[in-house]
Order: C-alpha cells, then structure tokens, then sequence
C-alpha cells in the first residue's frame, strides 16, 4: 500500500515524539467556520516540531509550559483555544523568547498585534501574546473568561547535558566534528529532548505552576 505524505513525514521524526503528551483543545473560530467538527483540535510534540524548523530543549520546555500551563488553568474541562491570553517575562527579541512565544501561539491561539482581528467583533485573537509583562516566571497564562491565571518557569537544568555531549558539542558548533561525531551530536541532543518530554514529563523540577495575579487587561 501507498503511504501518503504524511505518513512517509511522520516516520522523519523520532520515534519518541509519539510518547511525548498531548493536548486536546477546542476552538470556537475552528467551529464556527467548519475547520474542525465540534471546534476540537488535537496537538503533539511534532506539531511544534513543524512550526520551529527543529526540536531541541527550548522547543521541549515551551511544549511543556504549555501543557502544564492549560492543566492548571483548566483542570478536567477541555482548554478553550483563542480565550487564553499569555504574558511573556522579556522582551519578544530576547534569548530563545520568540521560539517560546511562537509555540504558545499555536497552541493557545494566542496572537500579538499581527493577529486575528476577529469576525464582528468575534474570535479575535491579536494582542493576547504580550512581551516585557509583569509576571516573575517565564510566562503567565490567563483565562479570558474567568480570569484565572497561572505562571509557569521552565528550568533546563533539570534534565541536563550528558559529560559525552558536554564533550562533543565545542566541536560540532565550531564545524570540526567528523561525520560520525555529528550522527552522534544529533543522537544525543535528542535524547535530551526524549528525556524531558518522556521521562520527565511530569517532573516539577522542570516545569513549576504557580497560581498568579495576571493584568485585569
């Protein structure tokens, strides 16, 4: 049988991709407009994969904020994709920020000033992703309906660098590396990735949740 091209896509990605969790949202805009039925969308790891270009620790940690991030926010109920607002700590050019913002906007739906300006006043979704905010963690998220809020730190260090990559990675950033050291460098940067999604997944260490007093507006 012929696979599709998505089939022969999926099978480029590591096979730990698949056991990385996932998010079920609905989206009232994806409804409304016959996208998906009942609004309800489904998220995994290599959808983030896709919208970055690449996997690595950064894109893993945001993923992971995020999924944390809507658990609290929204317990057992199903997380309303575009009535979600996020608060980035520092500014959108800083750092890896804007890898983390553009993962929170794909899985919330939540747009700076380039977003969705709604349908009749309706399903906007621009200016819910703000930079340079007063939240002390990496991100906070809010619910727009509620106003319920949480912030969420991510820290990295949980799920460190093994002494090999330790020992690889001058060589390979700077170009030296032989082909068999660069097969090497790719096995073991994404087997910290599969560490954080797959055995740490749930580790407070890694992601801590804290509930927050998020901006009236």
């Amino acid at each position: 049988m012929n696979q599709s091209p998505m089939n022969l896509a999926e099978h480029q990605f590591p096979d730990f991709f698949n056991n990385a969790p996932r998010i079920t949202l609905r989206d009232p805009l994806a409804e409304f407009l016959g996208s998906a039925r009942g609004g309800v969308m489904h998220y995994c790891y290599a959808d983030a994969v896709r919208l970055a270009g690449h996997s690595c620790p950064t894109v893993a940690g945001a993923y992971l904020m995020a999924v944390h991030g809507l658990r609290a926010l929204y317990g057992d109920e199903m997380p309303v994709r575009g009535e979600i607002s996020v608060f980035m700590r520092d500014a959108r050019d800083d750092g890896a920020n804007g890898v983390i913002a553009s993962v929170l906007q794909l899985l919330t739906g939540a747009a700076a000033e380039t977003g969705f300006h709604g349908i009749a006043g309706r399903f906007a979704r621009y200016q819910l992703l703000r930079f340079e905010q007063p939240v002390q963690a990496t991100l906070g998220l809010r619910r727009n309906d509620s106003g319920r809020a949480v912030q969420v730190e991510l820290d990295a260090s949980a799920v460190g660098w093994t002494p090999e990559m330790r020992r690889l990675l001058p060589r390979a950033a700077a170009g030296q590396a032989s082909p068999d050291e660069l097969q090497r460098f790719g096995e073991l940067w994404q087997d910290r990735v599969r560490r954080m999604l797959v055995e740490h997944a749930n580790d407070p260490r890694l992601v801590q949740v804290s509930d927050w007093s998020a901006p009236a507006n």
